[in-house]
């Protein structure tokens, strides 16, 4: 089963194609700031970044351009 439920997360966001942009920006910025692999304990970007956005640590603003 996964966590968060895709139906708590469309909550969220206004559309399917919104929810996968900003996971995979959220999680490739939690892949950029880390220091180095062996330091930090392992977890998957895509689950802290879905667990984010669940719980409104982060957002999203739809620009004429895209997504921001």
């Amino acid at each position: 089963m996964i966590y968060p439920s895709i139906d708590q997360l469309l909550d969220k966001v206004d559309s399917r194609y919104s929810l996968v942009i900003l996971a995979a920006k959220r999680a490739r910025q939690l892949r950029e700031n880390q220091s180095s692999r062996e330091d930090v304990a392992t977890f998957k970007e895509v689950s802290v970044a879905l667990e984010d956005i669940s719980k409104d640590r982060i957002t999203f603003e739809r620009t004429k351009d895209g997504i921001k």
